[in-house]
């Protein structure tokens, strides 16, 4: 399936997370929400950007943004992980089953692994695809760069 295009209505899905809830993108209609992919759990750049996400979390707030961690990891591993690299704000939901269908949805499923891609997707207020960029597997989102894009919108 070919990625998500800026412009297009951003794919609704449910799915839980790691605090055992029902994640889903249209209740969250009047705020942005920034949607990053991370191939797997236990990784070393995975961990880094999941951390990035938590320890920005008041900054997302004052942009009316809810920062969510993909991963196509099972919903009792990215449970462990969150706890174990202190993410306790931030909700890291599971595409684990039907594997990957969010991260096929966006186009960000890689086929060869089986993993998503390393991504990061701003969607509006209004459900719109705002702003999509994808990373070398092994590259660190800068942080940085999506705060100042939700910024600007």
């Amino acid at each position: 399936m070919a990625l998500i295009k800026v412009g297009y209505d951003a794919p609704n899905f449910t799915v839980k997370d790691n605090h055992d809830q029902n994640i889903s993108l249209s209740s969250y209609r009047g705020k942005k929400v920034l949607l990053s992919w991370h191939p797997l759990a236990w990784t070393p750049v995975c961990t880094d950007q999941m951390r990035a996400l938590e320890n920005n979390w008041q900054t997302f707030q004052k942009l009316n943004t809810i920062p969510l961690g993909f991963s196509v990891d099972p919903i009792p591993c990215k449970k462990v992980w969150a706890t174990s690299i202190q993410v306790n704000t931030v909700s890291l939901p599971s595409d684990f089953w039907p594997h990957g269908k969010v991260t096929q949805d966006y186009g960000l499923f890689n086929q060869m692994e089986g993993v998503s891609e390393r991504a990061n997707v701003i969607v509006d207020e209004n459900g719109k695809v705002k702003w999509v960029k994808v990373y070398p597997p092994k590259q660190l989102p800068d942080i940085n760069e999506v705060i100042q894009v939700l910024s600007n919108m």
